[in-house]
């Protein structure tokens, strides 16, 4: 005789599924909120330079980014394919940087404009002219923080 009666004809019972929406929601709201969305969408391409001594950003809603490069494909009918200075979601002309930095400051706490860096994101093929004049009207507006972008050598990697 048997003391452990065999349990045929029973089967496991089903997982709950009431607490599923709950988890998916939490989850949706983890996403939405960690998720950054691009500031601006890139009309110029921008194949930035190899640099050796690269440091990285620290804060980086205290930077405000001015592409320089050609247009891309898009916008080559309309713009050519002469390089192009892009501030923010649009092309502009250099005389546009001061209402560009403006806008910025706007946007940052006035115990934090010390802090603001502009960050220069130049194609490796411009021309110095483009970006001297950029330097130029930069520091007639009084923003002193430059950075140029650059991506770490090939050597550097490894």
């Amino acid at each position: 005789m048997s003391r452990f009666s065999s349990r045929r004809g029973k089967e496991n019972p089903e997982v709950s599924t009431a607490s599923l929406p709950d988890i998916i929601f939490m989850l949706l709201f983890f996403f939405m909120v960690v998720t950054v969305l691009r500031d601006s969408e890139l009309k110029v391409a921008v194949v930035t330079p190899s640099a050796t001594e690269l440091t990285k950003l620290e804060k980086k809603s205290l930077v405000n980014y001015i592409y320089v490069g050609k247009p891309t494909k898009q916008f080559q009918e309309i713009y050519g394919t002469s390089p192009r200075m892009q501030l923010g979601d649009k092309f502009a002309i250099v005389e546009d940087i001061p209402i560009f930095l403006q806008q910025h400051k706007l946007n940052v706490p006035e115990s934090q404009h010390g802090g603001i860096t502009s960050s220069l994101r130049v194609d490796g093929n411009v021309t110095m002219g483009i970006v001297q004049d950029i330097k130029t009207q930069l520091r007639k507006s009084g923003q002193l923080k430059v950075n140029y972008s650059a991506k770490p050598r090939a050597e550097e990697l490894k």
